[in-house]
């Protein structure tokens, strides 16, 4: 079994995704990194007892017949695979009585990080999904003047890097001098708090080269004196792509700070997805023969290697997009795909569905 690149990976999600179930029959199975493969095998022998109580008798054999192809594949395993396993099975003809049962068996370009078993009308293809929105990732921040949790943001899973406690003694009735001389020392323990988070922050981020942006929740006026106070570094400073109010500090703040900078998160997409169909079609209307957008042009501009940007259209057909990749992917051309939720990527899947920057003008 051969790692899949994440171009490889999207092509296989398009295929799979193609496929329904007559029934509740088709088998998904996780294998998460470092799992015992035989426990796997073990687990899914006890599934075929079980579903020998199914009543439907095509549906019976079916689930019966996926789940003894699987364990027929994991008994040719010694061990799980680096990233460990993603394994889809099932009678996927669309033809009442007729058989056409066919598995897959896919190691990821980044580790499986859940162990699952399901059994549907769909394959299961969420965790694959999320892996081709890793490339990128957003660091999370969430402080008041006790405590600071910072996390990292990569596709859609929140992880916990870090906890911090200021020490900032808590309010204490007190009058004159004693009060201003007790202000000041809670002053003073707050910003070297606020230094020390920047400090880790820019530890964990600094040199990396996927961050995109960073998003900050805390309570008022906690975030924004830290954020007006610039002690980040200037990079990370300039990084900042949304503050957001919110009470939680906690490591389940992290996932509240990102329900909140959806919107945010969202726009991210949407701007980068806008500037490239926007330099697309300035291209295509003023240097027309160094970009290619029909479907035909684009495949025989692949062929000879002279592309050096592939746009595709999510609507395209799968057949087409299936053909685009395998040329592309040959030629090691760059890819991205292109939804249908902003203007211009409806515009672009109207005009054929497939672009191209060409690196060389081609000779008709």
């Amino acid at each position: 079994m051969v790692k899949l690149t994440k171009n490889q990976l999207e092509e296989q999600i398009n295929e799979l995704s193609q496929y329904k179930g007559r029934h509740t029959e088709l088998i998904t199975v996780y294998i998460s990194a470092g799992y015992d493969v035989n426990a796997v095998q073990r687990q899914l022998e006890a599934e075929k007892s079980t579903a020998k109580n199914i009543k439907s008798t095509a549906t019976r054999k079916n689930v019966i017949d996926a789940l003894e192809k699987i364990v027929r594949h994991l008994k040719t395993l010694k061990f799980t695979p680096e990233n460990g396993s993603a394994l889809f099975a099932g009678n996927i003809s669309q033809t009442e009585g007729q058989d056409d049962l066919r598995m897959w068996d896919i190691e990821p370009p980044e580790p499986v990080m859940i162990r699952m078993y399901r059994c549907d009308k769909d394959f299961v293809l969420d965790p694959l999904k999320e892996m081709l929105a890793a490339g990128e990732t957003y660091a999370l921040l969430v402080m008041d003047r006790k405590e600071a949790t910072i996390g990292r943001l990569t596709g859609k899973r929140v992880e916990f890097l870090q906890k911090m406690t200021s020490g900032v003694p808590s309010k204490v009735k007190a009058g004159g001098q004693s009060a201003q001389r007790f202000h000041r020392i809670t002053e003073g323990l707050t910003k070297e708090f606020y230094k020390r988070i920047a400090d880790e922050m820019k530890n964990l981020f600094y040199d990396d080269p996927k961050l995109k942006g960073i998003l900050i929740g805390g309570p008022i006026p906690t975030k924004d004196e830290f954020v007006d106070g610039e002690y980040l570094m200037n990079k990370l400073q300039k990084l900042i792509i949304g503050v957001k109010d919110q009470g939680d500090t906690s490591e389940s703040g992290l996932h509240e700070l990102v329900e909140n900078s959806n919107d945010i998160l969202a726009s991210q997409e949407i701007t980068k997805e806008k500037k490239i169909l926007d330099k697309f079609f300035e291209s295509l209307g003023q240097t027309p023969d160094k970009t290619a957008y029909k479907y035909e042009d684009v495949r025989k501009s692949l062929e000879y290697g002279a592309v050096s940007l592939l746009l595709i259209s999510k609507d395209l057909e799968f057949s087409k997009i299936k053909e685009l990749r395998d040329l592309a992917i040959s030629a090691g051309t760059e890819i991205e795909m292109i939804s249908t939720e902003t203007e211009e990527g409806d515009q672009f899947g109207k005009l054929s569905g497939a672009g191209a920057f060409l690196r060389f003008k081609l000779e008709n």
